[in-house]
């Protein structure tokens, strides 16, 4: 495992008290929605508009978050087909909000680009690349 995050920054959040499990730590879903969230960000840039969450793959949890750590996510765009991407995902947590950072969580998630109807549309080229098909 390295020790600097991959991908670029796309959130950080504070873990509140609020969002702790029956153990104390901070609950997995939570920690899973904030990934969503930052892998929307830029799936929809990417995209140029609405992208929907279709897949979470590979989901490891690898320490737990604590309350008062800095949860960072870190992402890239890993690849994209016609109408569809896949973003690596880190999540670091930087504890007690200014201490050491460590790799908390990892994970692919899959988006499709959507039109006005919902409906999956392709995800334009970039810097003049053709459309995958």
């Amino acid at each position: 495992m390295t020790d600097t995050p991959q991908g670029t920054l796309l959130l950080r959040t504070l873990a509140m008290p609020a969002d702790v499990n029956v153990n104390g730590d901070i609950f997995g879903g939570w920690v899973l929605s904030q990934m969503d969230i930052a892998a929307g960000i830029i799936a929809g840039a990417r995209a140029k508009g609405r992208v929907a969450t279709i897949a979470i793959d590979a989901m490891k949890f690898i320490a737990p978050v604590a309350v008062g750590d800095v949860l960072c996510v870190y992402g890239q765009i890993d690849r994209v087909g016609r109408s569809s991407m896949a973003v690596g995902l880190e999540a670091w947590a930087l504890r007690g909000r200014h201490g050491d950072r460590e790799k908390v969580t990892e994970a692919t998630f899959t988006f499709v680009a959507i039109d006005v109807n919902k409906r999956p549309r392709p995800v334009p080229p970039e810097d003049g690349a053709p459309v995958a098909v």
